[in-house]
């Protein structure tokens, strides 16, 4: 008895896990077969049976190990390769997701307006003066299209009863008195194309029902309503329910104070959601049945009360406030039903076109509401000319994944709020893409008053060079962050100024060296290393990764001269800023430092690079 315990216990192994691999799992493996199956099977050598048995097993132990390994790295957002999971770990930190941005352009309208004389001043006739409508479409001369967002009335004036439009005399009477004005005012206009689509919704409750719109890089959700009238409003999450909303301020503080805001109880509403691998948006509704939920869609207070029973008086009875703002059913799901969903679409940075390209006139939302004359009706119809005075700007692309990754941390942090600085610049760049988008922000403290902050903005042009951001995205920019500042915070936002530079440099090459492609080859990686995109606002450049890529370009034996100097003004028709920076002044313990809210820019590699090879 005693001797068979004892060869059993001979053959015992002690069990380790830590083979990972396909050698230490394979070897592991081999010691268990000839521990416990010495009589079956003597062979395990590689051309053996056991052998292959051995490297099969080896092999899948191998695979299940390396996928292990990859799905804990996939739970951390910042190691996580896999887009589902990246938009996943996205979508938890309450990330916005959006495709590329539409510009944003300030438009202006011009019109001819007949003459008329009050207490003997010439003023244009107010009743001539028409209000163009939000809806109305251009587009410029290379065929980009843009919707202005908002009304636009001529006639409208300021408290004092002066007109908010600028005018100046057209023609005169033969006496010199003004017999036409020319009369102007500025919109606001994002570029895109609109589109409305109808989907037919089925008879089946679908909770949480999802609907996939046909176009790419949606910018905006103009308005989704069904076949009964009722209107979807889009809410950051489904728990959501109330929504704001911008009603037009009726009175006489109008000019300062456009829009007033209301709060209305949103039954109806979804989420948007973008897929940056399709670049298709989804919308995603409720879990309610509108045909079997009455009061549960729009709680009733007095059912939220708490009835004291036993006692003959009642003096006090709780509600649960919070319970005014829960539903269980997280909104309602649409069915047997048709859906009109109305949309813009579009976007990139080829949508910020120069000044003066935007001539075109595409679908003009015209009304006169103070009873014109045929006569003035007709002239300012027949004389409304548009352009804009100003680039377009704000279009851009949409973030890469990995772009949208370094926003994780941030946004965990921000909690729909503006805080540190992390917070504000996460928000900045997850601004909602129908306002426009900056490429670069950067912030820094106001030394002028310790309570406000500046921000630095930058944006990209047509041609995808930094150019200064327009007024209107800046201001867009100021109205969406004021909703998540605190209290007692002030953010001014300021134009980055753009430092354009040029590299110039002599090499000693080796005899049997082709002297031309050496330079070209060093011109080309300079230019990949320098491109715009590695820049942000108050980074220097470092003179080190400059010479970095000289000296370690093949045949390069040494570095005779080498310098970084000023581009500005125009030369040789090429435009450049006109900021002005002294480069050598600027330069301490290898770095070349900008002022504070400055971005250099390689803005033309091809001539801004210039080499020499001895």
């Amino acid at each position: 008895m005693t001797y068979q315990i004892k060869k059993k216990m001979k053959k015992e192994q002690n069990r380790s896990f830590t083979a990972r691999d396909f050698e230490s799992i394979r070897a592991q493996l081999l010691d268990t077969g000839r521990t416990y199956f010495p009589d079956k099977i003597q062979d395990f050598s590689e051309p053996s049976v056991g052998g292959m048995m051995l490297d099969f097993a080896a092999t899948v132990g191998d695979s299940l190990s390396y996928y292990l390994d990859h799905a804990f790295r996939e739970l951390d957002p910042s190691r996580a390769v896999e887009p589902e999971n990246i938009i996943t770990h996205l979508r938890n930190a309450g990330v916005e997701i959006r495709g590329r941005a539409p510009a944003v352009v300030s438009l202006q309208f011009q019109i001819t307006v007949d003459a008329e004389a009050t207490n003997g001043i010439y003023l244009p006739t107010r009743s001539s003066m028409p209000v163009i409508l939000a809806g109305t479409q251009v587009s410029s001369f290379s065929g980009v299209s843009f919707t202005t967002i908002d009304e636009l009335d001529f006639a409208e004036q300021d408290l004092d009863g002066n007109f908010v439009a600028d005018f100046i005399v057209a023609t005169s009477n033969t006496d010199g008195s003004p017999l036409t004005f020319y009369v102007t005012r500025s919109v606001i206009a994002v570029s895109g194309e609109e589109k409305t689509q109808n989907v037919a919704v089925s008879s089946t409750f679908v909770p949480f029902r999802e609907i996939t719109l046909d176009e790419k890089h949606i910018s905006a959700l103009l308005s989704v309503t069904d076949s009964e009238l009722n209107t979807y409003y889009e809410v950051t999450s489904l728990s959501e329910d109330t929504v704001f909303l911008k009603v037009k301020n009726p009175d006489a503080d109008a000019v300062d104070v456009p829009n007033h805001m209301r709060v209305i109880v949103a039954p109806y509403r979804f989420i948007r959601r973008y897929d940056p691998v399709t670049q298709l948006t989804t919308l995603r509704f409720g879990s309610g049945n509108a045909d079997v939920l009455d009061d549960d869609i729009v709680p009733d207070p007095s059912e939220l009360s708490l009835s004291l029973f036993g006692k003959p008086t009642v003096s006090r009875f709780s509600v649960d406030p919070q319970a005014l703002l829960q539903t269980s059913t997280l909104g309602i799901s649409p069915k047997d039903t048709t859906l009109e969903l109305r949309y813009r679409f579009g976007g990139g940075q080829d949508h910020n076109v120069s000044k003066d390209q935007i001539q075109q006139i595409d679908s003009l939302s015209l009304a006169f509401r103070r009873n014109p004359t045929p006569t003035g009706s007709l002239l300012a119809r027949q004389t409304i000319q548009v352009t804009n005075p100003e680039s377009a700007g704000g279009g851009g692309p949409a973030l890469s994944l990995e772009e949208l990754k370094g926003l994780i941390t941030s946004a965990r942090k921000a909690q729909r709020r503006v805080v540190s600085r992390e917070d504000l610049l996460a928000r900045v760049y997850t601004t909602p893409s129908e306002f426009g988008r900056v490429y670069r922000a950067a912030v820094a403290d106001n030394p002028a008053n310790p309570m406000s902050i500046l921000l630095f903005v930058v944006s990209l042009d047509a041609a995808g060079q930094f150019t200064t951001t327009p007024d209107s995205l800046k201001k867009n920019l100021r109205t969406y962050l004021n909703e998540l500042r605190l209290i007692g915070d002030a953010i001014d936002v300021l134009d980055a100024k753009i430092i354009n530079f040029g590299v110039k440099y002599s090499v000693y090459v080796s005899e049997n060296a082709n002297k031309v492609q050496v330079i070209q080859d060093i011109n080309s990686r300079l230019a990949t290393v320098m491109n715009r995109k590695y820049f942000n606002i108050d980074q220097p450049i470092i003179v080190d990764d400059i010479v970095n890529v000289i000296i370690n370009t093949n045949f390069v034996i040494s570095i005779l001269d080498l310098q970084v100097f000023p581009r500005f003004g125009t030369i040789e028709d090429r435009q450049y800023s006109s900021a002005t920076f002294d480069f050598e002044q600027s330069k301490t313990k290898g770095l070349i430092q900008p002022n504070r809210g400055s971005i250099f820019e390689l803005k033309h590699p091809g001539f801004d690079i210039i080499g020499t090879a001895f």
